[in-house]
């Protein structure tokens, strides 16, 4: 597992602030300039979607996989992109789908650890709790109406 990330930056040979990337860049210049490159096509400021959005997008993918550092990594850029906390918690969410309790688990810890880090404004005092948009059990209903029997003429 690669050393703690630190805060994103917009340089984009790292901009997620991996230690081991910044370490093996000078191992083979060229190949650190060319991830960095299509770093810049898939995850820069260009294209249709926006910065934030294409954070989400490889957040969810990295948390199926289990791999709490990058979420962090990528949360924190998404952050620096405008996103906020309830944003990124939707994204942990949507990401459960396919990629099960691991996606969401990862995704949850890493919003943890952000908190933990001050990345996250503190709530004022006299918020009010949020309304729960959905309930994990069905709410009590007026009950189905029984079957109806069949009539004899019906079953000759």
């Amino acid at each position: 597992m690669p050393a703690k990330t630190t805060k994103p930056s917009e340089d984009l040979n790292n901009p997620y602030g991996y230690s081991d990337m910044d370490w093996a860049a000078p191992l083979d210049p060229a190949y650190a300039a060319a991830r960095a490159e299509v770093r810049r096509l898939s995850v820069g400021e260009d294209g249709t979607l926006s910065v934030k959005v294409k954070e989400f997008v490889v957040m969810g993918i990295l948390a199926s996989r289990g791999l709490q550092y990058g979420v962090e990594a990528h949360m924190r850029r998404a952050l620096a992109h405008g996103a906020t906390k309830d944003e990124l918690f939707e994204a942990v969410k949507a990401a459960a789908v396919p990629g099960g309790g691991v996606a969401y688990s990862v995704g949850v810890r890493a919003l943890q650890a952000l908190e933990q880090d001050g990345a996250f404004p503190p709530l004022p005092p006299s918020a009010p709790a949020r309304r729960q948009r959905g309930t994990a059990t069905p709410s009590p209903s007026t009950p189905a109406p029984a079957p109806r029997r069949r009539s004899k003429a019906a079953t000759r």
